[in-house]
């Protein structure tokens, strides 16, 4: 967690820009060719393509390491791109900031927060801090974020004394104190138990239903699969895939799964097979199916061989491939969830 400090978690523009009621282009976020290359040479971005729809919940996922943050600090301005470009709301960055940043909420690498005041106070504090808010109507946009968030019954508390889930609310109601076009979040769920979990997911649904684009970094799989319509995944700096969380998944083939009150004699008939990484669990079988030959194992022989052998199947059939599947299929290797 980032310590607390008097720098907002985004940045506020200087000077008045147009409101975030504005009209938001089709595409929301584009970035051409966008590279990021630290002294040293190491290349944290490498020509990265990425195009987010308006309207759509984007999932942005990727290993420890892949360039995730280093994109979302180029999008959002606070660092320069070494070569390519990116847009916003349909304005290049970062020259357009202070057109931009007003329509855009972000809560990036946890929030910064004044450790001495109460939470109340902070979000009086970052609306504050916006020219384009009108003072008249601040002590309404704080408590209806607060609300928002989760937040009313702590909001007198100091935000030292804050657990990290609460701190990470307020983090979020500080980017939601405005109407936004773009919400930029970076793994906004961190430190949440699982029913604050379930309100962020429902947040975030709220939000896309009132037409905020929401672009999501974050290291639960799960949590990408229940909420985004759209996903991108980064591995070593590059772009893997991008498309919707149902074209990504439909695109790799699900675990093969046998239940039976046999299951170490199903396993055994099903790695004869060609069926590799078989797991058993209970009396539950599952397992990959032979890839990569030129007629792939018939799930239907595969059923006939575990009731030739004399293996009594309740049931058998395949899974519906999850977004692990067709990430651990991309980058041939498990999710860093310390990423």
């Amino acid at each position: 967690m980032t310590p607390a400090s008097p720098v907002p978690a985004s940045p506020v523009p200087a000077s008045p820009a147009p409101g975030p009621s504005a009209p938001a282009p089709a595409t929301v976020i584009e970035t051409r060719g966008l590279t990021k290359r630290y002294g040293g040479g190491q290349l944290a971005v490498d020509h990265l393509d990425l195009t987010v729809p308006a309207g759509s919940v984007f999932g942005f996922l990727g290993p420890n390491g892949s360039g995730k943050t280093t994109t979302i600090r180029m999008l959002m301005g606070l660092i320069e791109p070494t070569a390519g470009s990116a847009t916003l709301l349909g304005h290049r960055m970062p020259r357009a900031a202070r057109t931009v940043l007003p329509r855009v909420g972000a809560l990036i690498e946890g929030p910064a927060l004044y450790g001495h005041l109460s939470g109340r106070d902070n979000l009086v504090r970052y609306d504050s801090a916006d020219p384009t808010a009108d003072p008249r109507t601040r002590a309404a946009r704080v408590t209806g974020a607060l609300e928002r968030v989760g937040l009313t019954a702590a909001a007198g508390k100091k935000a030292k004394a804050y657990s990290l889930g609460m701190k990470q609310r307020l983090g979020l109601a500080s980017a939601l104190l405005r109407p936004r076009a773009l919400l930029v979040l970076d793994e906004p769920t961190n430190g949440l138990d699982p029913q604050g979990m379930r309100e962020i997911r429902t947040l975030v649904r709220e939000l896309a239903a009132d037409g905020t684009t929401v672009f999501l970094s974050s290291h639960l799989l799960d949590e990408i699969e229940q909420v985004c319509s759209h996903v991108a995944v980064m591995n070593q700096g590059k772009l893997i895939t991008q498309g919707t969380v149902a074209e990504l998944a439909a695109g790799t083939r699900g675990r093969l799964a046998v239940t039976t009150p046999d299951p170490g004699e199903a396993a055994r008939v099903l790695k004869e097979h060609g069926v590799t990484d078989v797991t058993v669990a209970g009396d539950r079988v599952t397992g990959e199916l032979p890839a990569g030959q030129d007629e792939p194992a018939d799930p239907a022989d595969l059923n006939a061989a575990l009731v030739g052998a004399g293996v009594r199947v309740r049931a058998f059939g395949q899974e519906r491939a999850s977004l692990e599947d067709a990430f651990v299929a991309l980058t041939g290797e498990g999710f860093d969830v310390a990423g």
